[in-house]
């Protein structure tokens, strides 16, 4: 084992440990933290995505792309083009038609009171046109309802589409991207980038389609009952779009900056909760409670002045509006009383103001809006155009390992680094034969974690191979090559089911007598027996009704009953107290009988039985050997031991 021993120097290892004593393992601690900025510089990100862009880096590109996606759905879309045409006809055309009725009522009120008779309406006085008229504003409705539905169904569709695009995408994703990413910056990606673009494609879209076919239509008609009247119209409109415009952009910024403090809020009483036994302990309860009321206020005061914005741009706009009606209205009556201007035309025109004037106003409101969706939207787009992992060989070209699997697993001259310019692993070989425990020891970050994932390829290799039994795990499929390992993590996770399920993860299929005997293995069925309803209780990973070490024994009960035949445990006692730790090692003695072992550990004292020790450091191999010859040579490991039992 000796002979096979890394150079240090080859690898530009740092100076011995014996020289540097134990600060050279703890100067390796800064390792782990660099880990996500590895991972985020190899995929080309930078520091916190925290502040997401609300404005689309091309929006053309992004609205082209977003339609190539709806392509199962454009037929939906027509439906809604051809309904927004037809409603602005019928909602464009009420107005005149309510011109001639009401002109048509008014020579008959004349006519009667002329005549000195009572004026009432009858089908061939008025009723006729009444009734057209409802029937106009009926189509207006039902076509209206039409663009309203349809639009939801191909809003939702194209939600629905690329949300399982996504969640496709994310198993087909490499490690490297989740090291990247924050869990919750990949599930609002998924979930509410693509609720806002829903909601803006059923609000936003359409309200901006029907409003610009109520305004083209409204100043047309305006024009042709009166150019002069029209044009006032759209002087005072014009000042009132560049206010709403100045409103719009104000509004974003406050409504952002109001975001901000809601996210240090809500950080900080999450932080809060999360610590409540760390701030009591250390007396800093008033220390807290000032910081939240810090942050509220910050909060309070920006909600404030986004309030105050909100609350006042809009009657602002809305007044130049009615300064517009009032002058248009005296401008009219006076052509009203000259002739020039029918009663009917008169109201009409006063129709087309309001069709028009509202959705003006609203037009750059509803444009941020888009842009904003379209933004989510690219964010979304981007997590689509990630590298994947190298697809798995075809059936044809898979090789596999023969049956029973034997459990021999050698690593040949491997590289790896985050990226092809700072290589973290360089020249690593190390054979691990059928049924050896293979110990991996080495400060926090030194790569030990790296190396297992590399084994079970959630990281893929730069140069050389590894093998299963001989068979190179690249040609090999991931499914196959997984099956094969049973894992222990020192993060428990549970699942949200029952301690059974939780057990019975990794063999759905096992009957309630093979995962009580694989509980009584991980020394964890006495502690199930005691809660209330047994092997039936429901937990959940953030449950506070079972412990962190309970957490752990479940997880090495679930492994057990997969029963593979190589185990990886990464400090799998770490959370529970001595005395459990000694039975869990005897369980474990007797499960890693017969199997392949690697062992994670940062006490020496559970591996000094260990066939083979690899001693890493700065993210590579540096010594490896059994504990014998690793203390006779006096270097890293023997430095590490003594510091540990002296």
């Amino acid at each position: 084992m000796a002979d096979n021993k890394l150079d240090a120097n080859k690898m530009d290892a740092p100076e011995a440990p014996e020289a540097a004593g134990m600060s050279e393992f703890d100067e390796n601690d800064r390792l782990e933290a660099e880990h996500e900025a590895r991972a985020r510089e190899a995929l080309g990100l930078g520091g916190d995505d925290d502040d997401q862009p609300e404005v689309p880096r091309d929006t053309v590109a992004t609205v082209r792309r977003l339609w190539a996606e709806a392509a199962g759905q454009r037929w939906r879309f027509a439906i809604v083009l051809v309904s927004v045409v037809c409603y602005t006809v019928f909602s464009v055309a009420a107005p005149a038609f309510s011109a001639h009725v009401i002109d048509a009522l008014w020579t008959e009120i004349q006519a009667a009171f002329a005549q000195g008779r009572d004026f009432a309406v009858t089908w061939e006085h008025g009723g006729y046109e009444i009734a057209v008229y409802l029937g106009v504003w009926t189509a207006a409705f039902a076509f209206y309802a039409t663009q309203t539905f349809t639009m939801a169904g191909f809003a939702e569709k194209l939600n629905l589409a690329l949300r399982n695009r996504i969640a496709s995408k994310l198993n087909r994703l490499p490690l490297a991207f989740f090291d990247a990413h924050k869990p919750g910056e990949i599930v609002s990606r998924a979930t509410n980038d693509l609720d806002k673009m829903s909601e803006v494609l059923q609000t936003g879209l359409l309200r901006l389609f029907t409003a610009v076919g109520s305004i083209i239509g409204a100043i047309i008609m305006m024009f042709v009952y009166s150019p002069l009247l029209a044009c006032i119209f759209l002087v005072f409109s014009a000042v009132a779009i560049g206010l709403t415009r100045f409103a719009a952009g104000k509004n974003l910024k406050l409504a952002a900056e109001r975001q901000m403090w809601v996210g240090h809020l809500t950080g900080a009483v999450e932080e809060a909760y999360s610590g409540r036994i760390i701030i009591r302990s250390f007396n800093r309860e008033q220390a807290s409670s000032a910081d939240i009321h810090r942050l509220s206020d910050k909060l309070a005061d920006a909600s404030r002045k986004a309030d105050f914005f909100t609350n006042a741009a809009g009657p602002g706009i809305r007044f130049v509006g009615r300064v517009a009606q009032v002058v248009i209205a005296m401008i009219g009556c006076a052509m009203l009383i000259g002739g020039r201007l029918t009663v009917g035309t008169f109201q009409a025109f006063f129709q087309y103001i309001m069709q028009a004037s509202e959705p003006m106003t609203q037009m750059s409101m509803t444009v941020n809006t888009l842009q904003s969706a379209l933004a989510s939207v690219e964010r979304v787009f981007d997590i689509l155009d990630e590298p994947e992992i190298e697809s798995d060989p075809s059936p044809e070209l898979a090789q596999h390992v023969i049956q029973p699997v034997h459990g021999r697993v050698a690593f040949e001259h491997v590289r790896f680094g985050y990226t092809t310019e700072k290589p973290l692993m360089y020249d690593v070989s190390f054979k691990a034969e059928p049924g050896q425990k293979i110990a991996i020891v080495g400060a926090t970050g030194a790569g030990k974690t790296t190396l297992i994932n590399l084994l079970m390829r959630f990281y893929e290799i730069d140069g050389g191979r590894i093998t299963l039994d001989g068979v190179d795990t690249h040609a090999m499929s991931r499914a196959e090559l997984r099956q094969n390992f049973g894992m222990v993590l020192q993060d428990a996770w549970l699942f949200d089911g029952t301690i059974a399920e939780n057990i019975a993860y990794g063999k759905p299929d096992a009957t309630r007598e093979e995962i009580i005997e694989a509980a009584k293995m991980a020394h964890v069925d006495f502690f199930v027996r005691t809660m209330p309803a047994g092997y039936d209780t429901h937990v959940a990973n953030d449950a506070e009704n079972i412990s962190q070490g309970q957490r752990q024994l479940l997880t090495i009960a679930r492994t057990i009953l997969t029963d593979p035949k190589i185990l990886i445990l990464d400090e799998a006692t770490s959370s529970v107290d001595t005395r459990t730790e000694h039975a869990i090692v005897h369980a474990m003695e007797n499960l890693m009988a017969g199997r392949t072992s690697f062992v994670i550990a940062h006490r020496l004292s559970t591996i000094v039985d260990a066939d083979l020790i690899l001693v890493m450091n700065a993210g590579t191999i540096i010594e490896q050997g059994t504990h014998a010859e690793l203390l006779a040579e006096g270097g890293a490991y023997a430095t590490l031991y003594n510091s540990q039992f002296m």
